[in-house]
């Protein structure tokens, strides 16, 4: 697989790298660890060198899993991680306190079973703590070793320039798609000017750009979807135009939906790595080959006539999760 630097801070990864959430977290139970760590390192063998996971997924277990799984090839892999959330439950709310990620790393270490972060993002944007706190705290963490880069998620162009300005940001982590185009408005164009890599994470719309998802789809209970108003029965019987352009065009180019929804959020610009996460070999090998798939400008056109019309129906986050966005 060919290799991206983030921005300008000399960070190369593999082109498209692996969300691992949803191993542990988020979309229902987790799968078997043997199954997990066979995942993980089959991705390794298909070329994939960056590996996404959180404190938070779990919370803890995650890391604990990307560590054990990597462990054998721990010097080719470049591993991602974040701190930001009270005793590192999504549900208590968020702590950035140079305190609380100083002891976050210190444990995420040992999670991860090695002796340095690669790369270390702040999840939320904590309104509580000085932004110039949070990134004086982290680059302390780089001086001293324990850390190697700085990254964001989901922060505001305000919080990305403030941080920035104390400790050089390799990485901006933050939803994106064909189906959330947001961040091309006014977040892009910072990260150009500023040489900041994006990291896009959900870049197949949480599972509903790849089309198998549907109206009539029953999530299980503990799945973070049940609560995303985009993921409701009606929007996503509404959204289910979305799918069929894109399927229409995948047909044109011999490929998978979901190898297009990549494609197209590869092309964007050479420094945007999307980490698409799965559970199984035969989607990430699926999403693997879409680093192969040529889009023309013709066929950028194309798919930018074929959206600019649609009006997705529901937003990305229920209310709650929406507030720590975009800070």
């Amino acid at each position: 697989m060919k290799k991206r630097k983030l921005g300008s801070s000399g960070l190369e990864v593999s082109a498209i790298g692996l969300g691992c959430m949803g191993l542990s977290f988020g979309y229902g139970p987790a799968i078997d660890k043997r199954e997990a760590i066979h995942l993980i390192r089959a991705a390794f063998e298909l070329g994939v060198n960056f590996f996404d996971s959180a404190e938070a997924y779990g919370p803890f277990v995650n890391e604990e899993l990307l560590g054990e799984a990597v462990a054998p090839f721990r010097d080719q892999v470049i591993m991602a991680t974040k701190f930001g959330f009270e005793g590192g439950f999504t549900g208590k709310g968020l702590n950035s306190s140079p305190e609380n990620i100083k002891a976050m790393t210190d444990a995420a270490l040992k999670r991860l079973k090695t002796d340095r972060i690669d790369l270390l993002y702040q999840h939320r944007v904590d309104p509580n703590v000085p932004m110039e706190d949070v990134a004086g705290t982290v680059k302390e963490l780089i001086t001293k070793g324990k850390v190697k880069y700085f990254g964001l998620s989901e922060a505001s162009a305000e919080s990305i320039r403030r941080a920035h300005a104390v400790q050089p940001v390799t990485a901006l982590q933050s939803e994106y798609s064909l189906w959330w185009r947001e961040p091309k408005k006014q977040i892009l164009p910072l990260l150009e000017e500023l040489g900041i890599g994006f990291v896009p994470f959900s870049p197949l719309g949480k599972g509903f750009l790849t089309g198998a998802i549907n109206e009539k789809t029953k999530f299980d209970e503990s799945d973070f979807r049940n609560s995303v108003p985009r993921f409701q029965e009606e929007n996503r019987k509404a959204n289910q135009i979305v799918v069929s352009k894109i399927t229409e065009f995948a047909k044109q180019k011999n490929a998978t939906p979901a190898q297009v929804a990549l494609a197209w959020v590869l092309v964007q610009k050479p420094w945007i790595v999307p980490i698409p996460g799965t559970t199984k070999v035969n989607r990430l090998q699926e999403n693997l080959n879409a680093e192969t798939l040529t889009l023309s400008t013709e066929d950028l056109i194309e798919i930018e006539n074929a959206f600019s019309s649609i009006q997705i129906q529901g937003a990305r986050y229920p209310q709650h999760l929406q507030e720590r966005v975009g800070r």
